[in-house]
């Protein structure tokens, strides 16, 4: 449980970060961040890992570029079924897909030596 708060909270910073940087994708208020980023990483452990699997031979075929595409449709997923979260395009979605998945990647790097699990 520990580790789906922390995790669920690095979401959020990741998404708000991107808020801040890209003027195509917006979040009206704090609960709709934090919905989003439960929906998001839910939707990441269960959904990304099927189409994943489903699109496998055109992942392989674009040397797993396909793997933002999927991203970006999860995330454009999320921003359907949030109110108040809103991305502008579905190449929007992808832009910022890529940049939660890089952002996340680098909290998580840097507090990693904070928490053992």
């Amino acid at each position: 449980m520990k580790r789906f708060l922390i995790r669920t909270l690095v979401t959020a910073a990741a998404i708000l970060i991107v808020v801040n940087l890209l003027p195509w994708v917006l979040v009206e208020n704090p609960l709709s961040l934090i919905v989003t980023a439960i929906l998001l990483g839910l939707l990441n452990a269960i959904l990304r890992p099927l189409l994943i699997f489903l699109t496998l031979p055109i992942t392989i075929l674009s040397f797993g570029l396909f793997i933002f595409i999927i991203n970006g449709l999860i995330l454009y997923l999320v921003a359907a079924l949030v109110p108040g979260f809103h991305l502008q395009s579905f190449g929007a979605a992808i832009l910022a897909a890529f940049l939660i998945s890089l952002i996340s990647w680098g909290i998580n790097w840097i507090i990693s030596d904070n928490y053992a699990w």
